[in-house]
Formats: C-alpha cells, sequence, structure tokens
C-alpha cells in the first residue's frame, strides 16, 4: 500500500487551512496513492523562516521531525510563497534546503516554493472554479500565470462573494479546483506534485 506522512511547515493562515486538503487530494487523486497522513501544520511568518540571523526554520524543522516521529517518521515539506525572491535569486528553494540539512544530513525534506503565491494556482486552475469564481465570457484566464504574476489580486477581482478570504476560501477552492489543470498550467504545483511523486512506492 502505498502511504506517506507529512509534516508540513507553511506561512499563512490560509495555507494552514488548505494544505492538508491539498496534499492528500494529490496523494490520492493525481498520484493514486492509498493514504496521505498530514499532521497539523506548523506556521511561521515567511520573515522570519528566512532571516539568517533567525533559527526559526531549524526549529520548526526540529518541531515537524518531533511529529513525524510519531508515526514512525515521514517527509518534512516546507511550503512558502515566492513573492519578489524567485524572480530576483531564483535559488530561495536551495538555500532553505541547503540551511536544513546542514542541521540534519539525514532527514527527508522537500521545499516547494509556490510562484508567485498560494492563489496562483487558483488562477491556474480557474476554469474548474466557476462556481466560486465569476468568469464571464470574454474574460482572459492567464495562460501562464506565474510569468504574468497573477495571483490573490486577480482572485480577489473575480470572488463571486465580492470578498476573499484567505482562511475561509483558500480551503474551499483548494477542495473544488482541477489539480491536473493547475499541474498543466503551474509549474511550481507540478514541482510540488514532483516532490511527492518521489515518495510513492
Amino acid at each position: 500500500m502505498s502511504r506517506i506522512v507529512i509534516a508540513p511547515i507553511v506561512e499563512g493562515q490560509g495555507d494552514e487551512a488548505a494544505v492538508r486538503q491539498l496534499l492528500q487530494r494529490v496523494w490520492t487523486e493525481l498520484l493514486g496513492g492509498d493514504y496521505a497522513e498530514v499532521v497539523k501544520p506548523i506556521r511561521r511568518s515567511r520573515g522570519s523562516l528566512l532571516r539568517e540571523d533567525s533559527d526559526d526554520l531549524e526549529k520548526s524543522i526540529r518541531f515537524a521531525l518531533l511529529k513525524l516521529e510519531q508515526h514512525g517518521g515521514g517527509l518534512v515539506l516546507v511550503l512558502i510563497d515566492a513573492e519578489d525572491d524567485c524572480m530576483k535569486q531564483g535559488s530561495l528553494g536551495p538555500m532553505i534546503l541547503e540551511r536544513a540539512l546542514k542541521m540534519r544530513s539525514d532527514i527527508d525534506i522537500s521545499v516547494v516554493i509556490a510562484n508567485v503565491m498560494y492563489e496562483t494556482r487558483f488562477v491556474a486552475a480557474a476554469a474548474s472554479l466557476t462556481d466560486y469564481l465569476d468568469l464571464p465570457e470574454d474574460s482572459s484566464v492567464p495562460e501562464n500565470p506565474e510569468q504574468e504574476r497573477a495571483g490573490k489580486g486577480w482572485i480577489k477581482q473575480r470572488i463571486k462573494s465580492g470578498k476573499y478570504s484567505e482562511t475561509a476560501d483558500q480551503a474551499a477552492l483548494t477542495a473544488k479546483m482541477d489539480l491536473s489543470l493547475c499541474r498543466t498550467r503551474s509549474p511550481s504545483f507540478d514541482k510540488l506534485c514532483r516532490e511527492l511523486e518521489k515518495r510513492r512506492h
């Protein structure tokens, strides 16, 4: 049986609410795995995780490892938004991974950067979210949402409720979005899928 245990480290309240559902859906629906156990996400501010003079990243990883010990081990998954970093440096993920492995070289850890932000995945899968998004026939969904840096602002302009709430709407949109469509149109989401795929036995 193909099972996985994941301890996510995330940066936002919305991410915290939606990530369990996202990872379970990817594992079972996209990758054909049997079951994904996603422990309670560890949430830290993006700034504190990235600061070189802070050990918040290392503390968060240690905490994640403690959670995983209760399940006999598993994957530590760091999920944060790129914002401008990937555009400027292209090395945010490798930098975080290097810091983590410097602390513990024996752990199973993956770092996935959402380019540009979590909501960019919803833009990529917008055609499957018409229950939540107002997409007039003449509305053009970006062909390359990551390159066009379409994210939260694009979703806010089109959310049918009139007000986008990360904590409420991220989970709902994550449950509904077409994962295959998102993977096709979002390279960073494809990266997440590939990282999980490596762990499927």
